[in-house]
């Protein structure tokens, strides 16, 4: 039975999977109908018996017991049963051997049903982690144009199969939670620059500065500019493992702080991040314009960040100048539709909205006295109420998020603070990942970048099989790599997108109506 679990385990095919169950059953149904067979055989009376004699065994095998119970009788009951005939005494001796013989079987059931249980628990392994699943390339919704056919050549882990750990790395459930709970293997520890920006407001935003640690392979200088996911900072572990490799590229990093995540850091306003809120990552891209003039910008976006560096995009055509790409890693797209899919428990959604309204829900409690301390607050003490009842993130956003900027309704907190209604207003390459096991995306929230790529020549929708939720770890057999396939699939796209750029004619460089006529399109594809 080991040897055929490891083989399951080594081999990738799902021909050998089902051999295996099939294995599972056929010892189970052979072992527990040869019990059956036996037991059978040993209880059944000799056909050339008579009707008369099988009642008298049953009777005198009753009353054989019976005086076993009783204990001593009377002399005349003892006589009494000295009549019978001699047949009668063979055939309850018979019948006590039967018993007898049946008895040793027993531990044999038992047997059957302890591998009955070891079948169930590998069947369930096997579903659990998803052994069934083959890997293949990602699915890649776009248009034939002249650069998506020179970034396909260029970035050729768009169009290979991503291969996840082969013991758990099938499961989305698995890479999420690793990546919630680890971040990543091997984490290292960039040396960065923290920056600190007053806001309009009273606010103070805050980012961290990683200078590359070598020249880009362009001779340019990149920075990328990056949006971490809900609540996350720049030293979450998954932002500092991309920061690094990123370095290493040639890239200075600059990544958003969201406001209150930091947990040493206290709000100088009743505000915190929402969920599309630009302020903040406007304007530490500000500040990086005026301090590099002659950089070139990568935007990239993680989860709730990819909503937020799309929208930010969208808003105002100035958003864009000087910006090469835009990159976003499992984002929903729509609150609005979001909101419907986070309360039903297929995939465990349910489940995972009330972990995330609970980290969120100690996240706003840790500024509990900047929120309701300021003069200028529109948080009150029944919405503090209200927020420690709260299990879902939909109650928090209602109960306090969408008060920071004055929101009537929910409904329209979720409507206006959406990428979705501003990412047709982007015209640079912008390059969307999800994944089809992640548990917090919904499979019909995947619609929204499939047909946003196949209407505008500029977009990329690509969709792996597995990955989970910003997971995406890649190994052998049950140890992950340090750096996954997310994390090198950005990079290799930026470095194609850089070289693209630098091979542009000056001419084009200089007007964003010229770059964007290489967009135009000859026809829509699907490959993958």
């Amino acid at each position: 039975m080991c040897c055929f679990l490891l083989l399951a385990f080594i081999s990738k095919s799902r021909s050998f999977i089902r051999a295996l169950e099939r294995v599972l059953s056929f010892l189970i149904l052979s072992h527990s109908s040869a019990v059956n067979i036996r037991c059978s055989a040993q209880l059944r009376v000799d056909p050339t018996r008579t009707r008369t004699d099988h009642q008298k065994q049953r009777c005198t095998g009753s009353e054989h017991h019976r005086t076993k119970r009783r204990g001593p009788q009377p002399l005349c009951f003892l006589q009494s049963q000295t009549t019978k005939s001699s047949t009668v005494s063979t055939m309850t001796t018979i019948g006590d051997g039967d018993m007898n013989t049946c008895g040793p079987e027993l531990p044999a059931m038992f047997d059957g049903m302890k591998l009955a249980a070891v079948a169930t628990v590998l069947y369930i392994i096997v579903r659990c982690l998803n052994l069934k699943s083959t890997t293949s390339p990602p699915e890649i919704i776009h248009q034939d144009t002249l650069l998506n056919r020179y970034l396909f050549k260029s970035c050729p882990m768009l169009t290979k199969e991503y291969i996840p750990p082969l013991l758990w790395g099938k499961s989305g459930h698995l890479q999420t939670a690793l990546y919630g709970k680890m971040g990543r293997v091997n984490t290292p520890t960039p040396c960065g620059v923290r920056k600190f920006l007053p806001m309009q407001d009273g606010a103070t935003a805050s980012f961290d500065l990683f200078e590359a640690r070598g020249d880009h392979s362009t001779g340019d200088d990149i920075t990328m500019v990056i949006c971490p996911g809900i609540g996350n900072h720049s030293e979450k572990n998954y932002i500092r493992t991309f920061v690094d490799y990123s370095q290493q590229q040639g890239y200075r990093c600059a990544v958003l702080n969201h406001l209150g995540a930091l947990p040493n850091m206290e709000l100088t306003s009743p505000r915190m991040f929402t969920y599309g809120c630009t302020w903040e990552y406007e304007a530490m891209v500000s500040n990086i314009k005026q301090a590099f003039p002659q950089t070139l910008l990568i935007v990239v976006g993680f989860s709730l960040g990819g909503n937020i560096v799309c929208k930010f995009l969208g808003e105002k055509q100035s958003n864009q100048d000087r910006v090469l790409c835009c990159v976003t890693v499992c984002q929903g797209y729509s609150a609005l539709r979001a909101q419907e899919t986070f309360l039903q428990w297929d995939q465990c959604r349910r489940l995972y909205n009330f972990v995330l309204a609970d980290n969120m829900k100690k996240l706003i409690l840790s500024h509990r006295s900047s929120l309701l301390g300021l003069n200028s607050s529109n948080i009150c003490d029944a919405d503090l109420g209200r927020l420690y009842a709260a299990t879902s993130l939909m109650q928090i956003d209602d109960s306090i998020m969408r008060k920071f900027h004055g929101y009537g309704s929910l409904k329209e907190y979720y409507e206006k603070e959406s990428c979705v209604h501003y990412m047709k207003n982007v015209t640079v390459p912008l390059l969307l990942v999800n994944s089809s096991d992640d548990p917090l995306i919904h499979q019909s929230l995947l619609d929204i970048p499939r047909t946003l790529a196949e209407k505008m020549p500029n977009v990329i929708f690509v969709l792996t099989q597995h990955g989970g939720h910003l997971g995406f770890f890649e190994g052998a057999v049950l140890l992950p790599q340090p750096l996954t396939w997310m994390d090198k699939v950005i990079v290799q796209y930026t470095n194609a997108i850089c070289q693209w750029e630098k091979n542009l004619p000056a001419c084009q460089k200089d007007s964003q109506h010229d770059r964007n006529s290489c967009l135009q399109s000859t026809g829509v594809t699907q490959s993958g």
